[in-house]
């Protein structure tokens, strides 16, 4: 069989039984992130022109937009919204061997679809296992490549797990499923060319995967079709947008019991995932700068161990003044500079205005890097820094990398991104955390309207 035909005939047999309890327990605590993630985001109108321009398209009133007490809409649109509030402010979760954000896209393909045929909780929460598990796995088989050829890895591999999640979802048999995903290939994409302009776009690409693989399922109910080798095939993903022939094995070795989306680590700042090693390195270095009574203003320089593959991504030279905060959230310099002027990084630090800083700036021009090779992903190589401050004294600090977040913590971010914790907010954490006993998600996304508009910032 075709990896398309292995992904499909795995997604489709998934059930309670056969998925262990550690892995469904953790995909609803990469949910309630995503959702709380997408609720700061309404809140603050990070992801307007997305949510503004969903809402417009309508269509039949079957799925919700997170955060909003509207109408419903069409399924694709919802999905189109949802993704973009998901990544808007870059909280979101990421793989860090496919440097991949799946919760972004999976997320609202499965909520939508799951609300439109009136899945239960469990159903849906069985779909999103199987979308994220096949973004983990498609991203990972080629790590990096896609960012270094120009392409966002979250769009370009997340319609795959988008169009599985609503394939399981609508009932699609294996036929079907397969043709789905090779029609999902078609609009497997996402340019970061942004990242030269200081423009926005990647916050579409999680909603327009999302749509489009929602999309590239119901063309496949409908009857049309799409190739099963479109991993593999010679004009297939990898070999197109990836350059490399694909090793069957690297997506499908151990499916069903090796499990990559036990891997997702929850963010603990809202930038870059490659900058959050230093960032804890920073923390580090903030903590004995207070010891010896030291501010930021007595730092000479910083030196920065960096994986080389981190380089052209988040440490390009002309990004120690960022011209907008979407780039200041890619400079690895500037939000340092952050992290050691102010003693933390949080969503008020990429605000907007928040690049109107000179002293940031002067203070990033100052950070230099040193690149380093790693034994593993570079999103999990320790951050490792060197500061030397005015007088000759310096300063080496290490603290570790994608690491994630405890229970307590991702708790309480879920509670600051929905504003505070408030009874609503506690009910809707306890639900999206046992979403495999709930009878639907109806329920769910009206509380997400009740938390976003009881703290609502911007309507």
């Amino acid at each position: 069989m075709t990896v398309a035909a292995h992904l499909a005939l795995w997604a489709l047999g998934l059930t309670e039984k056969n998925t262990p309890d550690e892995v469904r327990d953790s995909v609803c605590r990469n949910l309630l992130d995503g959702v709380g993630n997408a609720i700061a985001a309404y809140r603050l109108g990070a992801a307007r022109p997305a949510v503004t321009v969903a809402t417009g398209l309508g269509g039949p009133r079957k799925a919700s937009v997170i955060g909003s007490d509207g109408p419903r809409i069409s399924p694709p649109a919802a999905a189109f919204a949802n993704g973009a509030l998901v990544h808007a402010l870059d909280f979101d979760d990421t793989h860090p061997v496919g440097l991949v954000h799946a919760t972004a896209v999976v997320l609202p393909a499965a909520f939508a679809v799951g609300q439109e045929t009136r899945s239960s909780g469990a159903e849906v929460l069985l779909a999103a296992v199987a979308g994220l598990e096949a973004v983990c796995r498609i991203a990972s088989a080629a790590p990096h490549t896609f960012h270094e050829r120009g392409l966002h890895a979250t769009g370009a591999t997340g319609v795959f797990g988008a169009a599985l999640a609503a394939s399981r979802l609508m009932g699609l048999g294996m036929d079907r499923t397969v043709h789905a995903l090779g029609i999902a290939g078609s609009s497997a994409g996402g340019l970061l060319e942004c990242r030269n302009t200081g423009a926005s776009t990647t916050q579409l690409h999680p909603g327009q995967a999302a749509a489009d693989g929602i999309m590239a399922a119901r063309l496949a109910a409908a009857g049309a079709s799409g190739p099963d080798t479109v991993f593999e095939g010679e004009f297939g993903f990898y070999r197109v947008h990836a350059d490399c022939a694909l090793s069957p094995h690297r997506i499908l070795g151990g499916l069903g019991e090796r499990w990559e989306v036990l891997g997702i680590v929850p963010k603990a700042y809202p930038c870059a995932q490659l900058i959050h090693a230093s960032l804890n390195a920073g923390a580090r270095a903030v903590e004995h700068m207070a010891e010896a009574g030291l501010g930021a203003d007595a730092i000479d320089w910083v030196k920065v161990a960096v994986p080389k593959e981190a380089l052209r991504l988040v440490c390009a030279p002309d990004k120690a003044f960022p011209r907008t905060p979407h780039e200041a959230k890619h400079s690895l310099a500037w939000s340092l500079a952050a992290m050691l002027t102010d003693g933390s990084v949080g969503v008020d630090t990429y605000s907007e205005g928040c690049t109107r800083r000179p002293q940031l700036g002067r203070l990033a021009q100052r950070v230099r890097f040193v690149p380093v090779r790693g034994d593993g992903p570079p999103a999990t190589a320790p951050g490792r820094l060197t500061l030397r401050f005015k007088g000759g004294r310096q300063l080496r600090v290490e603290a570790a990398g994608a690491v994630g977040l405890s229970e307590t913590a991702l708790t309480a971010k879920f509670h600051a991104n929905a504003g505070g914790m408030t009874p609503a907010s506690d009910q809707l954490a306890a639900r999206v955390r046992a979403l495999g006993t709930v009878r639907g998600l109806g329920p769910v996304l009206d509380l997400t309207a009740l938390v976003a508009s009881a703290r609502a910032v911007v309507a």
